[in-house]
């Protein structure tokens, strides 16, 4: 798919940039429910994950994370793992489909460098493997987001 300087594909359609930060399960959810129906309707997608979202993308066998699992609890209190079930018990997308489906969809990934560090995670913490991670700071997100494409922080 193409994307001009206006940040349109050549369908017409304006690219999404998602600015990950909370690390409310979720926030994070929801944001991975954007990306993939924005990718599914033909629009270049890119997730940055910054700020305690990152817990999402860090393998879980690195020491003192368990993933997307240590996310934040959900807006209702209860924990991302009891949250996920519920979303599976009641015919909605879970946290890993969702983010199969963006992979699927070549939904840019990137994790932020600084927000890596301000995690207090050591360098070259391990990433989920099953998931193309880009890293870079906010100044390749801002380049690399096409002009007149949407921006939401999350």
């Amino acid at each position: 798919m193409s994307t001009t300087s206006s940040g349109t594909t050549a369908g017409g359609t304006s690219a999404l940039s998602i600015v990950l930060f909370a690390g409310g399960f979720d926030r994070v959810h929801y944001a991975l429910v954007m990306a993939s129906a924005a990718a599914a309707t033909n629009r270049k997608v890119t997730l940055f994950f910054t700020g305690r979202a990152l817990r999402a993308l860090v393998h879980e066998t690195e020491p003192g994370v368990l993933g997307w699992h240590d996310l934040d609890p959900a807006d209702d209190g209860s924990t991302p793992v009891a949250r996920d079930r519920y979303f599976a018990t009641h015919g909605l997308a879970t946290f890993e489909e969702l983010l199969e489906a963006c992979v699927a969809m070549d939904v840019t990934v990137m994790a932020c460098e600084m927000g890596l560090r301000a995690l207090g995670l050591p360098p070259g913490v391990s990433l989920r493997a099953d998931v193309p991670v880009a890293t870079g700071g906010v100044v390749t997100f801002l380049n690399e987001a096409p002009g007149g494409g949407a921006m939401l922080f999350v």
